[in-house]
């Protein structure tokens, strides 16, 4: 039997260079519809645009639903487009049935006639439009509150995926989305510190999110020389790093094993309670500095040059340090109010910390990550920050190779 329920969609943009037309077709035939081309025009040149109508075709107006949420994240909108619909949240911290779930790519909403830009552009949100009806923004699902308006179907929205052959002008870019384990890391580094260059001389910020390998390892230095070089603007870790840096800071250990020695010290298993038990008595980390109690460190470099920072805790911490936010949902909002104007993102060592914060990232926001486990940053790219650079390697030798490249740079 013919199929009987069509819709017309479209699709502009570097759309054939970057795969994303032949995605749309596979996505298209492999949930059981079918399509027609009925305009494909293609760019003459490497940076012209192209264009293409399609008439997609189901059996059943399930199947068809199905198939156009499946395309619409690459591009394909309806050819007739109408404002968005919106459905008013009947109680807080909960969506509408039939909610839009948004992307981390950049996504416009159809207001009154107008294409509108959606504001915090965050992966797995809502799209809640502000009671004038002039603007809308990416909400979760547990900011939502009675009376919001939430966009829901996908009518009036349209999602901008990144068009990344037709656009690459540098190896960063040729580089993105893929894990370089048998890759040479001294062009990797070189490019992520250009990109770095790059960030901050655009005005943009760098942050970092870093695990307690780093100081494990004995980059602890490196990164507080990066944050006094002016390379590091916004820092997220948990409780373990904040830690093991501020025993660093009193004992010279790092888990009880001495940094200069590499051998276990005395007790040294009581090294890291016993400084979160001096931290706790002073009132926390900016109040030890302010104290002349802790000197040294990525968090003494955070704390004399205001840095802002967010520690996250987790189940397993001891203590915790003052500063650690343990509400998880309390962590995730401070996160977010930081991210606007990040530019740039290195993530070393860190599996649980790196897939959170990808997750509140844009999709245009360039992110590094580095760790010995090439399964980090797969899991990364796989809850779908494609807009990742994976380097395997041990956190201290990588970032000995960035700061050096980064002064290299300076001196030239």
């Amino acid at each position: 039997m013919a199929a009987r329920h069509v819709e017309h969609v479209e699709m502009s943009g570097h759309i054939v260079d970057s795969l994303l037309l032949p995605k749309v077709l596979d996505a298209i035939l492999s949930r059981g519809a079918e399509y027609h081309i009925q305009e494909f025009r293609v760019g003459a040149r490497q940076d012209d645009p192209s264009y293409a109508r399609i008439e997609v075709r189901a059996d059943a107006p399930a199947v068809l639903e199905s198939v156009l949420a499946e395309i619409h994240p690459h591009g394909a909108v309806p050819v007739h487009p109408a404002d968005c619909t919106v459905a008013v949240a009947d109680l807080a911290g909960a969506f509408p049935d039939g909610f839009y779930c948004s992307t981390n790519f950049r996504t416009e909403v159809r207001l009154g006639g107008e294409w509108v830009g959606v504001e915090d552009q965050e992966m797995d949100c809502g799209v809640v439009i502000d009671p004038e009806g002039g603007a809308a923004r990416c909400v979760p699902m547990v900011g939502v509150r009675a009376g919001d308006k939430v966009v829901v179907g996908r009518r009036g929205i349209r999602v901008f995926p990144p068009e990344s052959a037709g656009k690459r002008h540098d190896l960063f870019e040729f580089m993105t989305s893929a894990v370089s384990s048998e890759k040479p890391k001294a062009v990797s580094v070189r490019e992520i510190a250009a990109a770095m260059r790059r960030t901050k001389a655009a005005g943009e910020k760098i942050l970092a999110v870093l695990g307690p390998a780093v100081v494990h390892t004995g980059g602890g230095e490196l990164v507080a020389k990066l944050i006094r070089d002016g390379y590091l603007h916004v820092l997220f870790a948990g409780n373990a790093l904040a830690t093991h840096d501020i025993e660093q800071a009193f004992y010279g250990t790092s888990l009880g094993v001495s940094l200069e020695k590499g051998l276990p010290t005395d007790e040294g298993h009581e090294h890291h309670l016993r400084t979160i038990n001096s931290i706790r008595r002073v009132g926390g980390i900016k109040q030890a500095v302010a104290a002349g109690r802790l000197t040294s460190g990525i968090m003494y470099e955070c704390v004399k040059r205001d840095i802002p920072y967010v520690l996250a805790g987790s189940i397993r911490d001891d203590g915790p340090l003052p500063d650690v936010v343990t509400d998880v949902i309390q962590s995730q909002d401070a996160m977010r109010r930081l991210i606007p104007g990040v530019g740039f993102c290195l993530m070393v060592a860190t599996t649980l910390h790196s897939i959170a914060v990808g997750n509140l990232l844009p999709g245009w926001v360039r992110v590094a990550c580095v760790d010995i486990s090439p399964a980090t940053v797969t899991k990364l790219m796989d809850r779908g920050s494609t807009q990742t650079v994976g380097i395997v390697s041990d956190a201290e030798p990588f970032l000995r190779a960035l700061v050096a490249e980064l002064d290299k740079a300076g001196a030239a």
